[in-house]
């Protein structure tokens, strides 16, 4: 009897001070961990979203980027963080299609992570410099079978969404741009904006300055519709049929993170999200709102496993 108390008392002990832990949540300043440089999309997203999320949790929300190897630095960081809610992760497609580039990868995206909810969704802009003589999709492939190999698109690192937008286009349009790596997506729309690459498949929200300011010109969207924040701007799909491609953001805390504490987080990121300010930042930039339950999201996560891994084993693409 002695035994059976003493273990109850043991296994009590932890669960008391877990749920102390979780009703004191937070109480401290959270970490949202970047994967990526400064100027990318999921930086943009972070940022966007950290101060009111912020607000509705009572504490201040940090953005730390740790950027390289496509993403894998700063997600092993969480994968093997504290799970205590205080280091969260914002990531995107890499965070799957990392798993079909390299022959290992430091964290398992199914077991490794508790999913909070997704955050975003949006199309990217296939652009071009304005000294490229292109003005359409059409005139694009043209132009890249008429010099098969000589035009250049940026990439943001080996799987990250440039580099597969990039490549899905190669694939479909049976045309060879070759793709030029730079440390994340920001570097890469620098190097479009000056006329270094020539071509680019940014993220909307990113591009849309840029477009705008005519330092860069706009041939599609990466969705099956046109954008709202660019309505005379086609689909890729209308010159390339079975072209579509939608980033996701999405935020996740490491595996073993109480749920009550994940469920909090869900419950304010809605909040946060539904809010009309948020709206409209999220609407400017072409980005549309897709908060979900972390089964949702965690199911999202499995679909994607299977999508990209296809995708990449058809393209032939590896990292290693």
């Amino acid at each position: 009897m002695k035994k059976i108390l003493l273990l109850a008392a043991l296994l009590v002990g932890p669960l008391q001070f877990a749920l102390a832990q979780t009703e004191n949540y937070p109480a401290r300043p959270i970490r949202v961990i970047v994967p990526f440089p400064p100027g990318g999309s999921v930086d943009l997203i972070a940022r966007l979203v950290a101060p009111r999320l912020g607000e509705n949790l009572g504490q201040q929300i940090v953005i730390d980027n740790r950027s390289g190897a496509s993403g894998i630095i700063g997600t092993e960081f969480v994968a093997r963080a504290a799970p205590d809610g205080y280091t969260l992760l914002m990531n995107t497609v890499p965070l799957v299609a990392n798993i079909s580039l390299y022959s290992r990868v430091p964290y398992d995206v199914l077991n490794d992570f508790a999913p909070i909810s997704l955050v975003s969704t949006s199309p990217s802009l296939l652009a071009v410099h304005p000294s490229l003589p292109v003005h359409s999709v059409r005139e694009l492939l043209q132009l890249a079978k008429a010099r098969p190999g000589m035009l250049n698109y940026a990439g943001a690192g080996v799987g990250t969404n440039p580099h597969i937008t990039g490549e899905l286009f190669n694939y479909l349009g049976k045309v060879n741009i070759t793709v030029v790596q730079f440390k994340g997506g920001g570097p890469g729309l620098i190097a479009a904006i000056s006329g270094e690459i020539s071509v680019i498949f940014s993220n909307i929200a990113e591009t849309a300055p840029y477009v705008k300011a005519k330092r860069l010109r706009a041939l599609g969207v990466s969705s099956l519709q046109r954008s709202p924040a660019f309505p005379d701007i086609p689909p890729i799909a209308d010159s390339l049929p079975g072209y579509e491609f939608l980033t996701w953001h999405g935020l996740l805390a490491p595996r073993a993170t109480p749920r009550a504490i994940v469920a909090l987080l869900n419950e304010r990121l809605k909040k946060t999200m539904a809010s009309a300010e948020q709206i409209q930042l999220f609407k400017e930039r072409g980005l549309d709102i897709v908060t979900s339950t972390p089964e949702e999201f965690s199911a999202h996560l499995k679909s994607e496993l299977t999508k990209w891994g296809r995708v990449i084993k058809e393209r032939g693409m590896r990292a290693d």
